[in-house]
């Protein structure tokens, strides 16, 4: 399928210990640029979530923010080490038989003291499994919304097509009435430059209508050019920076054909398909 290079999506995923919150945003992009937005105690699986992302997309300025907030205190509360405050009290009393004027440990004391409180720290290794389940969903979400708009896409520039074809086959029966016409033109000429036995000049003359008129070329390359550009879409997958190449191409043909016209109908021509071109490569950019 056609992928727009644009796209946004996000997902909630709920922990035993908190919620996971993602977010994924792109936009066009010569190339595939990654930037992760993390938490400290998600750094580590920086190289696991940029792995994910590159496997998924081809191209775009993709930014990817992950947020953590954990559950309150309340939620879950830490609890007393009762064996250590046992032996705390135990020691209390043995320094107090030896010292009777030493003051007790006091209750900030008693809490601040290492391994008094349960741990309260993350399981990380849980949590990174959760952000990388959560990160899977949402890049299945985000594909599934650039397929959408790169299907869009893909109906504006077949219609584009169809408009530069049908431009073309309402000029190119005018053609053989138009050299008609410039060959008589031509004859004339040539028959002024004999009667004035000026060679140079009926050689200028020649030179000058088979460089100006003969757009033969130029027809049959824009023809083939739509042709591989409908075969393209067609096809599907990463296919921005060809189509970007054949809009050139295709900006190249109309030029000359415009260049070359003897007919002002022919420039009119030449103008509506640059301008339809100029629509499709805009659209084009927009596509990975």
């Amino acid at each position: 399928m056609i992928s727009s290079m644009t796209g946004y999506a996000t997902h909630t995923h709920v922990t035993p210990h908190g919620t996971l919150s993602l977010e994924l945003r792109a936009v066009n992009n010569r190339y595939l640029d990654v930037q992760l937005r993390l938490p400290d105690e998600f750094r580590p699986m920086e190289p696991a979530i940029r792995e994910a992302i590159t496997q998924k997309l081809k191209r775009g300025k993709v930014e990817c923010r992950l947020n953590f907030n954990a559950l309150s205190s309340t939620e879950n509360p830490q609890q007393l080490n009762t064996e250590l405050l046992q032996k705390l009290n135990d020691l209390g009393r043995t320094v107090k038989s030896s010292f009777p004027e030493a003051k007790p440990l006091s209750v900030h004391n008693i809490l601040t003291w290492p391994g008094m409180l349960g741990s309260n720290t993350l399981p990380v290794d849980k949590l990174h499994d959760h952000a990388m389940t959560a990160l899977t969903a949402m890049l299945e979400d985000f594909q599934t919304a650039r397929h959408r708009e790169g299907e869009k896409l893909k109906t504006i520039l077949l219609e584009r097509l169809n408009q530069i074809r049908g431009q073309l086959n309402l000029a190119m029966p005018r053609i053989p009435a138009l050299i008609a016409a410039f060959e008589e033109k031509l004859k004339t000429r040539i028959q002024e430059a004999i009667d004035t036995l000026d060679e140079d000049r009926i050689r200028q003359e020649i030179i000058f209508f088979a460089s100006k008129i003969d757009i033969d070329e130029e027809l049959t390359r824009l023809q083939a050019h739509l042709d591989e550009v409908e075969h393209i879409l067609e096809k599907g997958g990463a296919v921005g920076k060809r189509l970007d190449f054949l809009m050139q191409e295709l900006n190249r043909e109309a030029n000359t054909i415009g260049s070359k016209s003897v007919d002002i109908e022919i420039s009119k021509t030449s103008m509506s398909l640059k301008v339809l071109i100029e629509q499709m490569r805009e659209q084009v950019q927009n596509i990975e």
